[in-house]
């Protein structure tokens, strides 16, 4: 066999790969959904470790998933595919227990992950008739609520990245909200981004871009984050970037 013999092109395989992973990340019919939500994930190669999912459920509410592996490329990949994997699963089975929900998926990243790896994930669950959000946070950088009257609130973390402890807690939280308010979760590759001169973009300007045009559609506003990001960095990427919105009607 020559050494030309022993190339192969895995560019296909790159590619339906990428695929994959867009799968992953995907929306419900809108038109069972009252709610206005949208996401864009901006990966730093073709494959990476961050995520985002919305996925309603049979009672009507509405599910939210935003999270990051440790590291770039195919290894952050593969970890958040099986995060993500056995989180839906396991949400077949813990009865809308979202304690419950972290401390299995946690147990099947602990197991199929090396040491060193670890996801941290914000997932949320609204409930659109009663206007209540149920939530845990595995060590993500704080979601924040942006309340109609224009008031904040930050979901802080209430346990630790799944992965890293085999014996490690979550505790469930809930925050009642209002038609008109606005839920903003983020990875830590947008609050990072640094400018030509190595300022930090950061949260401060994360939630000038989003007051600027919080009252646009959620699709138009994660844009317009987005593009907020890239002007402030001169569309230097140095991170996987994660915006994800969600608006109560």
């Amino acid at each position: 066999m020559t050494s030309e013999d022993a190339v192969v092109d895995v560019s296909q395989d790159w590619l339906q790969a990428s695929s994959v992973q867009e799968q992953f990340m995907r929306g419900p019919v809108r038109k069972h959904c009252r709610a206005d939500y949208s996401a864009s994930c901006r990966q730093m190669r073709a494959l990476g470790g961050d995520c985002y999912d919305f996925s309603c459920q049979t009672d009507g509410q509405l599910a939210m998933l935003v999270g990051d592996a440790s590291g770039k490329g195919v290894a952050a990949a593969l970890m958040m595919a099986s995060v993500q994997a056995s989180l839906r699963t396991a949400a077949l089975f813990t009865e809308g227990d979202l304690a419950a929900l972290l401390q299995v998926v946690n147990a099947q990243a602990c197991a199929s992950s090396l040491a060193d790896r670890y996801a941290t994930l914000f997932y949320a669950v609204l409930d659109q008739t009663g206007h209540s959000l149920r939530y845990v946070n595995a060590g993500h950088n704080p979601p924040v609520v942006i309340h109609r009257d224009g008031s904040i609130e930050w979901l802080e973390p209430s346990g630790a990245p799944v992965g890293l402890f085999p014996d490690a807690t979550w505790h469930e939280r809930v925050i009642r909200l209002k038609s008109g308010d606005l839920i903003l979760a983020y990875t830590d590759g947008v609050t990072e981004a640094v400018s030509p001169c190595g300022e930090e973009w950061g949260t401060a300007g994360l939630l000038q871009a989003a007051n600027a045009r919080r009252t646009e559609p959620a699709d138009e506003l994660v844009w317009s984050i987005l593009d907020a990001m890239d002007d402030f960095s001169r569309s230097v990427q140095t991170d996987d970037a994660t915006v994800a919105v969600l608006r109560v009607l």
